[in-house]
């Protein structure tokens, strides 16, 4: 009994977080690819890539934008209606793409 509870409530965990990178996809395809690029690769050179971040340090970030925190011209019009869930959706999104390292 045990056992299917846990198994239940991991399903159910891990549909959630199918279904915030799903969200998260097509929200930064509309409000970020322009300049994070479409799979978070950075288009500008003064932007950040957000491929591979971890999703809690992205979600803090957004926050600190939509609070006003973190001061930048364009990313405070970005965040300010951002909701917890889009927040949480866009931050699943990025930490879901997979980065590999290439040592020089």
């Amino acid at each position: 009994m045990k056992i299917a509870l846990f198994i239940s409530l991991m399903l159910a965990a891990f549909n959630s977080l199918a279904d915030d990178v799903t969200a998260g996809r097509a929200k930064a395809d509309v409000a970020c690819a322009l300049c994070h690029g479409p799979h978070g690769v950075a288009t500008l050179p003064n932007a950040p890539n957000l491929a591979g971040q971890q999703a809690l340090y992205l979600s803090e970030q957004l926050k600190s934008y939509r609070g006003g925190q973190r001061q930048n011209a364009v990313m405070g019009v970005i965040a300010k209606p951002l909701t917890d869930a889009e927040i949480a959706q866009l931050a699943a999104w990025y930490s879901a793409i997979k980065v590999t390292v290439e040592l020089p």
